[in-house]
């Protein structure tokens, strides 16, 4: 019998894989035998395509600004992992910003860049890439969500909203594209060592306080997330359709 976590010959795209989650998710889809193409916004690349190359896969890069993405924008990301991978079978929708501000203060431009890069471009790289995949009647898509895709959180509102967003949007898609071979899903990562905490790990008071909450009693590890990204890009979540796997060291279990 197959693997059925065996991603060998599979076509994946990672966004914002350079770094962070990102860039965990990339090298562990590698690692399951899938190319791997990202993009990249100010992180340089080339340590994760080596990485990549490697393992013996191909790796590809270009850079993407999110920000005000518009539907040829997005096409052009999808066309080139395709073509230079020679197919797409995979989307791990995972770049994103945070932007952490009292509610009372918060400027409309801040909200708006927060929604336009964690949400708008996430709808407009799905939209794309599942037209692809309709039309070959499979793939895979992942979106990175968030346990404050659950929650409120402190300061976050545009994350937080955002990120309650793409749940709603994984299971819009899921209704749409599963009968035709595609399965949507997400992941809702808790509290982890990345660009995005490293103002609460740096925060002595904040920093103890997650982690009192915590189980697990730490943040993750990029690469602890990756796992679950795996298992949704491979055929061991091939009924595995609108959901939503939180991996967070127990946080919505507190």
């Amino acid at each position: 019998m197959r693997n059925p976590f065996d991603l060998s010959g599979r076509k994946a795209l990672v966004t914002g894989g350079a770094t962070g989650i990102g860039e965990g998710i990339a090298l562990a889809l590698a690692a399951a035998g899938a190319d791997v193409a990202l993009t990249y916004r100010s992180h340089a690349p080339e340590d994760t395509i080596a990485k990549i190359d490697a393992m013996g896969r191909k790796g590809a890069a270009v850079r993407a600004d999110f920000l005000g993405m518009d539907e040829a924008a997005a096409g052009e990301v999808i066309d080139f992992a395709a073509d230079a991978l020679g197919g797409l079978d995979i989307l791990v929708n995972n770049a994103g910003i945070i932007h952490r501000e009292d509610s009372t203060d918060m400027p409309l431009d801040d909200w708006r860049r927060v929604m336009s890069v964690n949400l708008d471009s996430v709808w407009l790289l799905s939209q794309a890439a599942g037209k692809r995949m309709v039309g070959q009647g499979k793939g895979k898509i992942v979106i990175v969500s968030s346990v404050l895709g659950s929650q409120g959180g402190l300061r976050v509102p545009a994350y937080a909203s955002s990120k309650h967003a793409v749940l709603g949007l994984t299971k819009a898609l899921c209704n749409e594209w599963a009968p035709h071979g595609v399965n949507v899903n997400a992941i809702a990562p808790g509290y982890t060592a990345t660009d995005n905490t490293q103002a609460l790990r740096d925060d002595p008071e904040r920093s103890r306080a997650l982690l009192e909450r915590i189980p697990a009693g730490r943040f993750a590890e990029p690469s602890e997330i990756a796992g679950a990204a795996v298992f949704l890009a491979s055929d061991a979540a091939a009924y595995c359709h609108g959901s939503c796997v939180t991996v967070d060291g127990g946080w919505l279990a507190r």
